[in-house]
């Protein structure tokens, strides 16, 4: 596919290079595409390739199948493909007899991964890497990081833009042609699906060519940063041990999957097809065994439940994968040890989250293990949400897990674990920093900055809206000479001592040595040629008033 990106990329430029232009050279630069026409480009060549192999597929389907299964001709063909094509954004569609939204999660692979290879296409047929400013900000060396970060986040947003409205405006087209009067595409859901996962694509491919894969992290902040990689830890943990639940599961009622299949009879290309279809649900299967092992469980159908506490079936649909279920009735034993997963992960979470972010302060970092539980438990949720859904009406309308149970379930095990995980040992990270260990020093060392400018912050806006008194102890030191500090980076004024006389005191005392009468003698002059032999530094208190 890169490949033919490459074509088309240099086809146009041969053809329209033959054709002189005023103002244009001939170099690289002059001639590079503006962003929005090369994430146009890349759209609709990815809708192109997509929808020739889900073409080809459904054409070998309609071979095999009877027919009038895929509708009149090769017309019903290319909108059975078109809808496949929809369906691989997750986008439900209607029929008659009620809704379809249990859509494979397998098949976003195939779009992904093209919109991927085309949004790094497009980066570099836009040479995005050269369009970073030439001019930052004047500063320390972090102001420029922050402005050279902030920069590069911008540009990879307006790459994922470029890329996901055109394409998003394509799929609607798609979606209008696939109309028949069986399935009605959703156009919402088409618009919205298409547009975020073409943006995703966008922005992961754009970052990538930023730099390697462990420098697109460092383009967040520390605590976004940390917050991502304890939720893809938390995640990881807790998907990797539901597929290995589904396969053990599988294996184990092999017989009944292979005797479910041999009654189908499908023959050579439907048993593929069959194979296929099943392989595309296996991301499905996954996040039920997460939401089995969260507590919660899933449903096949209205009345249903397959948990750890126990297991209520009714008829499930003719799936070969669906014989792996549980049988009915109370669950095993061992099987009531599989929440405690969630909270193994929820506690290497926290000591991911301590190992990227660590705390100087011993409250902070339980609360940062919360949060880590309420962003894994939203993605969890988020992905029960997408890997269930209707049937159709009546008793298949509810298929899969609970969204909201699932959230609600990954949150209090992952966030209660990460909170404790990250608590116990951030302070044994302080309590090494306390004993002088080197390590423990610099790693604390490098999380103090960013709380204290924290805080400070909080302070002073708590001290201008009246709910806390300015600290006069706080007076930071100024950033060089006066004159070229702000307003708020002066120094208040130092009071007058006691001791200290002004001109009318002085005329006074003048006066009262002139009448005879014993004056108070001032302190604050003294004998400045007297320097004890170079010991004595004397230093005028009105030389700021001098400058």
């Amino acid at each position: 596919m890169t490949a033919l990106f490459d074509q088309l990329r240099t086809a146009p430029r041969t053809v329209l290079g033959k054709i002189p232009r005023s103002g244009v050279t001939g170099d690289d630069d002059d001639t590079r595409r503006p962003l929005p026409v090369s994430g146009m480009i890349a759209a609709a060549c990815t809708l192109g390739v997509g929808l020739a192999v889900l073409t080809t597929l459904t054409l070998i389907g309609w071979i095999a199948a009877p027919r009038g299964a895929f509708g009149p001709g090769l017309p019903g063909v290319f909108r059975t493909a078109a809808q496949l094509w929809l369906a691989a954004h997750h986008a439900g569609f209607s029929i008659p007899s009620g809704r379809i939204g249990l859509l494979p999660l397998g098949l976003v692979v195939l779009p992904a991964y093209l919109l991927y290879r085309a949004a790094l296409w497009m980066a570099r047929d836009a040479d995005l890497r050269v369009r970073m400013p030439a001019r930052l900000p004047k500063g320390s060396s972090k102001d420029l990081a922050s402005a050279r970060r902030r920069a590069q986040l911008v540009l990879v947003a307006q790459a994922g833009v470029s890329l996901a409205a055109p394409y998003a405006l394509l799929a609607g087209v798609i979606a209008l042609i696939a109309r028949n009067d069986l399935t009605q595409p959703h156009l919402a859901e088409v618009l919205v699906s298409h547009l975020l996962l073409a943006f995703a694509a966008g922005c992961l491919a754009t970052a990538r060519t930023i730099g390697p894969w462990r420098i697109m992290l460092r383009l967040l902040p520390e605590r976004a940063r940390a917050l991502t990689q304890g939720t893809a830890t938390a995640l990881a943990i807790m998907l990797a041990a539901g597929f290995v639940l589904v396969l053990g599961a599988v294996v184990i009622n092999f017989g009944e999957v292979r005797e479910l299949t041999d009654a189908l009879s499908p023959g050579v290309v439907g048993g593929a097809l069959l194979i296929l279809i099943q392989v595309l649900y296996l991301l499905n299967c996954v996040i039920w065994g997460l939401a089995y092992i969260a507590g919660p469980g899933f449903a096949i159908g209205s009345g249903t439940l397959v948990a750890p506490t126990g297991v209520q079936l009714g008829e499930v649909p003719t799936l070969p994968i669906f014989a792996a279920l549980p049988d009915a009735g109370p669950a095993s034993p061992w099987l009531m040890a599989l929440p405690a997963l969630p909270f193994a992960a929820g506690a290497v979470a926290g000591l991911v989250l301590v190992r990227v972010a660590p705390s100087p302060s011993y409250e902070v970092a339980p609360l940062w293990g919360f949060l880590c539980g309420l962003t894994t438990g939203a993605v969890a949720g988020l992905l029960a949400a997408l890997s269930g859904g209707p049937l159709g009406y009546g008793r298949l309308a509810a298929v899969g897990p609970s969204a909201w149970e699932v959230m609600l379930s990954v949150t209090l095990e992952v966030g209660v674990a990460a909170g404790a995980a990250a608590g116990v040992s951030n302070w044994w990270l302080v309590f090494r920093a306390s004993r002088g260990h080197a390590g423990a020093l610099a790693r604390l060392g490098t999380a103090a900055a960013p709380v204290r400018k924290a805080g400070a912050a909080l302070a002073k806006v708590a001290g201008r809206v009246g709910l806390a008194e300015p600290r006069q102890d706080a007076v930071h030191r100024l950033p060089g000479h006066w004159l070229d500090a702000a307003e708020d980076d002066t120094q208040e004024i130092p009071a007058v001592r006691d001791d200290w006389m002004d001109e009318h005191a002085s005329a006074e005392a003048g006066a009262d040595s002139a009448a005879g009468r014993p004056g108070t003698p001032r302190k604050d002059i003294v004998d400045e040629s007297d320097d004890r032999g170079g010991h004595v530094i004397y230093v005028d208190p009105y030389a700021w008033d001098r400058d």
